[in-house]
């Protein structure tokens, strides 16, 4: 019998305590890995060092282009109103918008302005009255979430703009990613 130039060692033999420890070793890795464990995934990106926060004030009029031909004449801001309309989190700001007319009232328009990503200014989202209708908003709220005006027109095209003669009132909320329009019951007058 020829013996090896390494003498035996002691641990190459296995015994019941060796079994006991190795197992003892398992069950503390399993238990100490059910602790420390990733967080759960989620469908929002995160946020990488170059991510800017959502913004928390509402946009500006400055410097918008607002979707309303005036001429020669500026676009003159009259009432604005803000709140957050879609629900994310962000405010809005609704802008009523006529020309800068040197005689006579102008037709309104209604505008949605939200925060323009990599701009300094905001930008139009919607527009909840086109200035075409021939209406003049007297009266602009946010108010949870929808967007009230108070609006006076004309009943017939034979109306002079001098002397709107309906008085209304309407009422914007945002649904199935639009502004759907209502009218209070009774709101409409002549």
């Amino acid at each position: 019998m020829q013996h090896p130039a390494v003498p035996e060692l002691a641990h190459t033999h296995t015994r019941p305590i060796h079994w006991v420890a190795t197992a003892t070793a398992i069950a503390g890795v399993v238990a100490l890995s059910s602790l420390l464990q990733p967080k759960p995934a989620t469908a929002a990106q995160s946020a990488t060092p170059d991510a800017k926060p959502a913004p928390t004030t509402a946009p500006s009029t400055a410097d918008v282009d607002f979707p309303l031909d005036c001429g020669p004449e500026q676009a003159l801001v009259v009432k604005k109103a803000t709140g957050d309309l879609d629900g994310d989190g962000t405010p809005e700001t609704v802008a009523v918008v006529h020309c800068d007319a040197p005689m006579g009232t102008p037709p309104d328009g209604v505008y949605v302005l939200t925060h323009n990503p990599g701009h300094t200014h905001a930008r139009v989202v919607a527009t909840l009255i086109d200035p075409k209708a021939r209406n003049t908003v007297t009266g602009l709220t946010v108010t949870d979430g929808a967007v009230l005006a108070t609006l006076l027109g004309y009943s017939t095209a034979d109306v002079p703009s001098c002397c709107p003669d309906v008085k209304d009132s309407a009422r914007w909320q945002w649904k199935d990613n639009t502004f759907v329009r209502s009218t209070p019951a009774g709101a409409r007058s002549i």
